[in-house]
């Protein structure tokens, strides 16, 4: 059951009750059609203050980019709503934000309401934007471009297409999809004398080329609606007049297109748990079955649904966990209808003792698996090594100090999330060609926690170590240019140790405790020695989807005022401990 805020009107959807596939499309089409109120191209800036702002992720009321947005650490950049941020001209990632249209408005003519048609029209970047084109959504194979935030463009592998693609993040795969599903439904009737773009059918049913049903059926199971897509649904609504069905009710989708499918996949077997450290372990298991596909397996950790993986995959590290702790777990498979599978088997494993502070070795970049070096080429890069993700922005890639090193113009250096915590952190730096001495800023988990210097004499080098970082669990490095002189500066053998909660510290945090639990009136009280000390309260569903975050929550209050959540539990973190509670 949806928040009430979020809730379609009374009877909204009574004219498509008990319809299934083409019938029932139709009926939604008639449905959303009225009340629809075109407010025209220029309005969508209007729209935009309401529909696309950030108090989901970061909470900071900055435009909500799904092609910028990093769900789970800081934003590689931010857009104010307004005037002074709207495109405009553009060159580089972070110049502007304009008018995406999700089904390329190429493919109508231009045409009116479905050029102004806020449902499917997102402020995204520019230049990621423009990068997108007029290319279809799919999986890519290799990519020719990767945004700050992951977001690529490249040779598709989905199946049964194998033209050029763009694929936003996990994050936002369902959103896409959902976007896409309200276009066929509500122009159903004017498909046939649109162009196809590889993705757009010619009639009103199905509405879609074959293959990119299938690829949008599975991102639409993969990745759920979230509260974010909820909240833009409404304010769309009020914006323009009509909602978006699937994100109203997505069961919807799968009555019109899916495969009527109840017969759930078999359980996943033989799971194991092994290599734990710290504040992780490693899970392994044998592939569930299914008649017509797994699509996605669940990790659940002592009972709570911890994180979801893709279908293809048959090991994962849970991260987030505490030192010296047992935990039971064991993994669901769902198929693409939504099926559930029995659960696994349960394995028990327990983390090290982190004992005290500082630990050894943690982490290494050598660059030597970043691409192939390109002369003169400034661009985004990205790379993994020791299973890490590693992303830099107007980097080029054929310089050297020991080997291989990633040179950096004016952009920045960014890691996936790293396990185990940070306590101290080195790295080479050497100023290439010409130019005049700077510094970067170190950030973890976007905090600056130390300025990296180079020289101004070209090809000297500089090893700095940053020691006291003392960051404990899950952490994100970011280095970014902190002067923007247009200097390039090569960064090489970038290391770190890792950093645990010491005996005393972990008991002073276990004394917290949170009240009520059901929450009632939307406060949540948190009781405990020494509040203020807390650096950073996060709000997780059990889907592990973050959906608010307070820097020092507790400096003036013990309590927590929660956005509008719909029914059901939810996990707050603070900083390094988690609580369940439920929200009735």
């Amino acid at each position: 059951m949806l928040s009430a805020q979020y809730d379609p009107p009374a009877n909204y959807y009574n004219a498509a009750a008990g319809l299934t596939g083409a019938p029932l499309k139709s009926a939604l089409k008639t449905i959303i059609t009225n009340g629809h109120s075109d407010q025209g191209y220029g309005g969508l800036w209007t729209a935009y203050g309401t529909t696309d702002r950030d108090y989901f992720y970061d909470n900071d009321g900055k435009i909500l980019d799904i092609y910028s947005e990093n769900p789970t650490g800081p934003d590689p950049y931010n857009f104010n709503y307004g005037t002074n941020d709207q495109c405009g001209n553009y060159s580089n990632e972070g110049d502007c934000y304009n008018r995406e249209h999700i089904v390329p408005q190429s493919l109508f003519n231009e045409a009116s309401p479905m050029k102004n048609d806020v449902h499917h029209v997102r402020a995204t970047d520019g230049k990621v934007n423009g990068m997108r084109g007029n290319f279809p959504f799919g999986m890519v194979g290799s990519a020719s471009y990767t945004s700050a935030n992951g977001s690529k463009v490249g040779s598709s592998v989905s199946a049964g297409y194998s033209g050029t693609v763009f694929e936003p993040i996990d994050e936002f795969k369902g959103d896409v999809a959902r976007m896409i599903f309200y276009f066929v439904t509500r122009y159903e009737t004017q498909l046939s004398g649109f162009s196809s773009g590889n993705m757009l059918g010619n009639t009103a049913y199905p509405g879609l080329q074959p293959w990119m049903l299938q690829q949008l059926l599975l991102w639409h199971a993969q990745d759920p609606v979230s509260t974010a897509e909820l909240a833009r649904n409404q304010a769309s609504y009020a914006f323009q007049g009509n909602r978006n069905p699937f994100i109203d009710n997505p069961s919807y989708v799968n009555s019109i297109w899916g495969p009527q499918d109840t017969i759930a996949p078999t359980a996943p077997s033989n799971l194991t748990a092994s290599a734990p450290t710290t504040n992780s372990v490693q899970l392994d298991w044998t592939a569930a079955t299914d008649n017509t596909g797994v699509v996605a397996y669940q990790i659940y950790v002592n009972g709570v649904l911890h994180s979801t993986v893709s279908g293809t995959t048959l090991s994962t590290v849970v991260g987030g966990l505490n030192p010296n702790t047992t935990y039971n777990f064991y993994v669901i498979a769902k198929d693409q209808a939504g099926n559930s599978s029995p659960a696994s088997n349960t394995v028990s494993e327990t983390t090290l003792d982190g004992g005290g502070t500082p630990g050894g070795s943690c982490g290494t970049e050598d660059f030597e698996n970043i691409p192939a070096g390109s002369s003169g080429s400034y661009t985004n890069r990205t790379w993994t090594n020791n299973g890490i993700t590693w992303n830099a922005t107007d980097a080029r890639t054929d310089q050297t100090i020991t080997n291989k090193a990633i040179t950096i113009r004016n952009g920045s250096l960014t890691s996936s999330t790293v396990s185990g915590g940070i306590s101290s952190l080195t790295v080479t730096t050497q100023l290439k060609f010409s130019g005049s001495a700077g510094s970067f800023n170190l950030r973890v988990n976007g905090n600056i926690v130390g300025t990296i210097p180079y020289s101004g004499t070209a090809n000297t080098s500089i090893t700095t170590t940053i020691n006291n970082i003392n960051v404990t669990g899950n952490a994100i490095i970011s280095i970014t240019d902190n002067t923007s002189t247009g200097n390039r500066v090569a960064f090489d053998d970038l290391t770190w140790t890792c950093y645990t909660l010491d005996t005393r510290e972990t008991a002073e945090i276990q004394t917290i405790s949170i009240y009520p639990n059901p929450v009632v009136n939307g406060e949540l009280f948190v009781k405990g020695n020494d509040l203020k000390k807390i650096q950073k309260a996060e709000i997780y569903t059990t889907e592990g989807r973050m959906i608010q975050k307070e820097q020092q929550p507790f400096k003036n209050s013990n309590k927590i005022n929660l956005k509008p959540m719909k029914t059901g539990m939810y996990i707050l973190k603070l900083d390094q401990q988690s609580f369940k509670f439920l929200v009735r």
